[in-house]
């Protein structure tokens, strides 16, 4: 298989993006979030207004998506071209962004992690995800491997630190909550949260 043109992969890219929004819009999922407005940017984590605005510091997270499924492309995929490898990549970040989006994830994230007022993202946060996923795969193409990995501990350090939360986090707890674990990260709430 040959490389994809450029317009080839920005039109089948767009079609997985317009397919991904799409299918949020059939699941019931809003557009711009309960409070219908737009944004590009939400830094409280705490807030209703968090996963509804473009990009919220678990943005980062999404980047980190786009080194980890180039890895993964790359050792599976590695006769492909880059930019097939990359349309991979999108469409596995559109199918996360959907199953993230469905009830037994959102669910999931309320009872065992700290998100427990998580409604989901809003159509526009997910598309957000995605082209964060996009901007990482493209980094990881044009790092080195011991670049792409500092980058991935920087990030993870520096979301633990300010957040309390990160990649490697978020999916321990989705898949083995740790009670110590929630117990810490909920002491950083503003106000005390139910739960």
């Amino acid at each position: 298989m040959g490389r994809l043109p450029t317009r080839t992969l920005a039109v089948a890219s767009l079609a997985v993006v317009a397919a991904t929004a799409a299918i949020e819009l059939w699941m019931g999922r809003l557009p711009l979030g309960p409070d219908g407005r737009f944004g590009w940017w939400e830094t409280d984590i705490w807030s209703a207004a968090m996963s509804q605005r473009f990009a919220d510091p678990y943005s980062f997270s999404h980047i980190l998506h786009g080194v980890i499924f180039y890895a993964a492309l790359w050792l599976t995929a590695r006769g492909a071209p880059l930019s097939t490898r990359a349309l991979g990549a999108i469409l596995l970040e559109g199918a996360w962004e959907i199953l993230e989006n469905s009830p037994i994830i959102i669910n999931r994230y309320r009872e065992v992690t700290m998100a427990l007022g998580y409604e989901g993202d809003s159509v526009l946060n997910s598309m957000g995800d995605v082209v964060m996923m996009a901007i990482g795969f493209g980094l990881a193409a044009r790092l080195r491997l011991w670049q792409s990995l500092a980058f991935v501990a920087l990030v993870e350090l520096v979301m633990l630190a300010l957040l309390r939360d990160n990649l490697t986090l978020n999916i321990l707890m989705l898949l083995y909550p740790i009670d110590a674990i929630r117990d810490w990260q909920m002491a950083a709430a503003p106000v005390p949260l139910p739960g």
